[in-house]
């Protein structure tokens, strides 16, 4: 064999083995590609799978933790109210009793303007009935000019019951004599019963001693005698 035929039987094998080399490097240059191509295509569709699945359980997670959180909030939301329905229903108590309490003192320091005097009233009425019994003990047929020291004695009580029964009556202390009228156990108080036959039942007859009111309250009755039934 020449020289030129080593040289070209050496030159075809190497290329035969080129073009093997290149046919199974193409051939598994195209089965990774597909095999690549696979696994993309199947990942994408197990990591939305597996998303979805975190997602469910996170939301159910979530709504469990908020429906306990809205439990809790209502039930303090319950306890807030009665607590202040409590001090709504304390509070309007109070203001009712203040109020009960203002009306109170003040009904009351309105009485004591009034009727502070009450007792210096009493005092003073047994001034005016001794007033009263001394002028009717004067025997009235004897007041003229020849008496005249009693006569002055006269006029001067008569003027000084006078002016004692203006004094009572400018601080509203009025007499009460209830004669001819019928009896009333708040202003009156009997002593007796008496038979007077033209005079209808319970009608006061006689007074005994006369009785006063300050502001229409009584503060001495009038003693009486009343008509029997």
């Amino acid at each position: 064999m020449s020289t030129k035929s080593i040289s070209l039987f050496t030159r075809t094998n190497r290329f035969l083995a080129a073009w093997r080399n290149q046919n199974v490097t193409s051939t598994t240059s195209r089965s990774l590609r597909h095999y690549s191509s696979e696994n993309s295509a199947q990942k994408p569709q197990s990591d939305t799978e597996g998303s979805s699945g975190q997602l469910e359980n996170a939301v159910a997670e979530a709504t469990k933790k908020l429906t306990q959180e809205i439990e809790q909030l209502s039930k303090e939301v319950n306890e807030l109210k009665e607590k202040n329905d409590d001090l709504t229903d304390k509070y309007k108590r109070s203001l009712a009793d203040s109020e009960n309490l203002r009306t109170r003192l003040t009904k009351q320091i309105a009485d004591a303007k009034i009727f502070g005097i009450q007792s210096f009233c009493k005092d003073l009425l047994e001034v005016a009935d001794t007033l009263g019994h001394a002028t009717e003990a004067v025997p009235k047929e004897q007041v003229n000019d020849n008496n005249p020291h009693l006569k002055n004695l006269y006029e001067g009580l008569v003027m000084t019951k006078a002016s004692l029964l203006q004094v009572f009556k400018r601080h509203g202390l009025e007499p009460i004599n209830p004669l001819n009228e019928k009896f009333n156990p708040n202003m009156h108080e009997a002593l007796f019963e008496k038979d007077e036959p033209d005079v209808e039942p319970s009608t006061v007859v006689v007074v005994t001693k006369l009785g006063y009111k300050l502001h229409e309250r009584c503060i001495r009755p009038a003693l009486v005698g009343v008509s029997k039934s």
